[in-house]
């Protein structure tokens, strides 16, 4: 079974999707790593985020070990590393250098220890338009951009990160002008989904479980 998770930055994507990879026994990729870690790389190299051709090169070159190394790194998911993401992401050479490495996983779906999967839940942008538009379930999760930049904000913060609530949000509306304005970042015409601005982590995970048993 492959299951996909698409949506706006700090919609919830990522929790529901651990808890269900978890429920499930299912493989879980969370795609915006490759982005931030392109991102972050470009930050170590003291690279310009508008470099696009240094970036198409690191991301030709991006291995799921050189990956796993970089989401180590402290900056990888700051409001630094966040920032270096979106600008990467945004440029069609990486996606597509990248998008091989994400649909070859549903193909052949694996542990993080490396043992094999009976299938996995995709998390990210584009999930279920570009990368497995062929999955059995596929969820839009969605909320205000107020609230998501609130969560992200307090999640920078219990992270002894500096962040400033009005700087999120204003990063939160410009990655989602740019996020809507690409090809194939709509939802897809068979999701299913949810605004969790006034809903419980346990309320999304309930509905969603329902929707899968039911399937």
């Amino acid at each position: 079974m492959i299951i996909t998770i698409d949506g706006p930055a700090a919609a919830g994507k990522g929790t529901l999707a651990s808890k269900l990879a978890l429920k499930y026994n299912l493989a879980y990729f969370d795609t915006g790593m490759v982005y931030r870690a392109v991102g972050l790389e470009m930050l170590l190299a003291q690279n310009s985020l508008e470099d696009v051709e240094k970036a198409e090169k690191l991301a030709q070159s991006l291995t799921f070990p050189r990956m796993i190394e970089l989401s180590k790194n402290p900056d990888f998911r700051s409001l630094e590393g966040s920032k270096a993401a979106s600008s990467v992401a945004a440029m069609p050479g990486v996606r597509s250098a990248l998008l091989l490495m994400q649909q070859n996983f549903s193909q052949n779906p694996v542990f993080a220890d490396g043992s094999k999967a009976d299938g996995a839940i995709y998390d990210g942008r584009d999930t279920g338009t570009v990368i497995c538009p062929h999955a059995d379930i596929k969820f839009f999760v969605t909320a205000s951009p107020e609230v998501r930049a609130m969560r992200r904000f307090k999640e920078y913060e219990s992270k002894g990160q500096k962040a400033d609530y009005n700087e999120v949000l204003e990063q939160t509306i410009e990655r989602d002008a740019r996020d809507y304005a690409r090809e194939g970042s709509q939802p897809a015409q068979d999701a299913i989904h949810f605004d969790t601005s006034d809903m419980s982590i346990e309320e999304v995970f309930e509905k969603a479980c329902k929707i899968i048993e039911n399937r």
